[in-house]
């Protein structure tokens, strides 16, 4: 690996610091990042967190340094975290759902599942929802 680190996320704003001391992922950093502002990331650390990483960061940028430490740099300041794996995961349905545009259920089609849930609302329509049904 070369010897210059490697940005994996940078957080643009708030980011939130979360701490799992029993399960695998031991630090999760939620936020918007510079490059996404729409976007939600959340980057997990298969790791220990430091113990003086305050709950909130400001401008936080997370480098990979080698395969096994990472750095999380924020205006204050900066920590090293040694972890196998970090997980970066990027809240994209806003994005995906301005691209594909949901498709309208056939009027006929809402009519019945009124119809249906209607029936189903009391014991008659429930019983001719059975009787329906064998």
């Amino acid at each position: 690996m070369s010897d210059s680190p490697r940005a994996v996320v940078a957080f643009s704003g708030g980011v939130s610091c979360r701490r799992d001391e029993r399960g695998p992922l031991g630090l999760t950093l939620v936020g918007r990042t510079v490059d996404r502002p729409d976007e939600l990331a959340v980057v997990s650390f298969s790791g220990t967190a430091p113990d003086d990483l305050p709950e909130a960061l400001e401008d936080a940028r997370v480098d990979r340094l080698s395969p096994d430490t990472w750095r999380i740099a924020s205006l204050q300041r900066e920590w090293l975290i040694a972890a196998r794996a970090v997980h970066v995961h990027r809240e994209i349905s806003a994005t995906f759902y301005r691209a594909v545009v949901p498709r309208v259920a056939p009027v006929s089609k809402r009519v019945l599942w009124r119809i249906i849930l209607a029936l189903a609302q009391n014991p008659t329509g429930r019983r001719v929802l059975l009787a329906l049904r064998r």
